[in-house]
């Protein structure tokens, strides 16, 4: 491991120096580099490499267990104790950051519906349980503000919509792009929090056209809608605060990348049993 250290840094400090930091000789070094890889040795760099590609292709958001799942899926035969070693030795980590802050304004004389779910997050079938939420992202122009439709069957984002201002249309575009996705049949159970966007008249007389049943979380609860405070959370940590977005079309375009290209379509879901939520649905079919 030092004589490693040593060749992968020696570009950028003499080899002299480094040896007397890792307190090993020079002439161990130069023996080490020059002494025929293994097999073994050749085996960990093509799989170093695949590794690597995983890693950073899936927002660096994978641990040893679903990197495993993800190698044995491309056909390579290896172990999870393995992985778990080649990544500690080349410092590749799950990268997450800050806390998740979420906000609500509830302060309104809109009805409220009752908590239909009452905390069961589970579903049976597609299109049976839909919730939605909205949280905010920062660009160099200002707020972007990010409403969402997940269904709980699968956790799969089935609609959702960006916007510089926080107004009930946010939410009733993300809706009507899941909608016109899902053609949902009636009775679909639509659960949110007490916004004032989720309890305007606009937004319930979409509901009761496509004949949704209207479900909200109780006063302050914020557990009432743990699924998509789970999505935000994980949108945050694995991507948000991971790059500066220069412009709120930016911000958008990379929604589009992680959401559409990622999250729905290729991230490892534990809840799933390592599947995607596209390929949990498809499963179920």
């Amino acid at each position: 491991m030092k004589f490693q250290f040593v060749h992968q840094q020696r570009d950028s400090h003499s080899i002299a120096g480094l040896c007397r930091a890792m307190n090993v000789s020079e002439s161990g070094y130069f023996a080490w580099r020059n002494r025929p890889v293994s097999k073994r040795q050749r085996e960990d760099m093509v799989l170093l490499a695949h590794i690597k590609s995983i890693h950073y292709a899936n927002y660096q958001s994978y641990g040893r267990g679903r990197m495993t799942e993800e190698l044995q899926e491309e056909g390579i035969c290896v172990g999870e104790h393995r992985v778990a070693r080649i990544m500690k030795q080349n410092n590749l980590r799950i990268v997450r950051s800050q806390k998740f802050k979420r906000t609500t304004n509830s302060d309104h004389t809109h009805n409220i519906s009752p908590n239909l779910l009452d905390g069961d997050f589970t579903a049976t079938a597609p299109d049976q349980k839909w919730a939605g939420d909205i949280t905010y992202l920062w660009t160099g122009e200002g707020w972007l503000y990010l409403a969402v439709v997940i269904d709980l069957y699968s956790r799969r984002v089935i609609g959702w919509s960006a916007s510089r201002r926080m107004k009930k249309d946010l939410v009733i575009d993300a809706l009507n792009k899941a909608i016109a996705l899902r053609k949902p049949s009636k009775g679909v159970i639509f659960h949110s929090d007490r916004g004032s966007q989720y309890c305007s008249h606009k937004f319930r007389k979409l509901l009761a056209k496509y004949k949704f049943e209207q479900s909200m979380s109780g006063k302050g609860n914020c557990y009432d809608n743990a699924a998509v405070e789970t999505f935000f959370k994980t949108l945050k940590a694995e991507m948000v605060w991971k790059i500066a977005f220069q412009t709120r079309d930016h911000a958008q375009k990379e929604l589009f990348k992680y959401i559409n290209g990622f999250y729905n379509a290729r991230r490892r879901h534990s809840y799933l049993n390592g599947l995607s939520p596209i390929k949990f649905e498809r499963r179920a079919v």
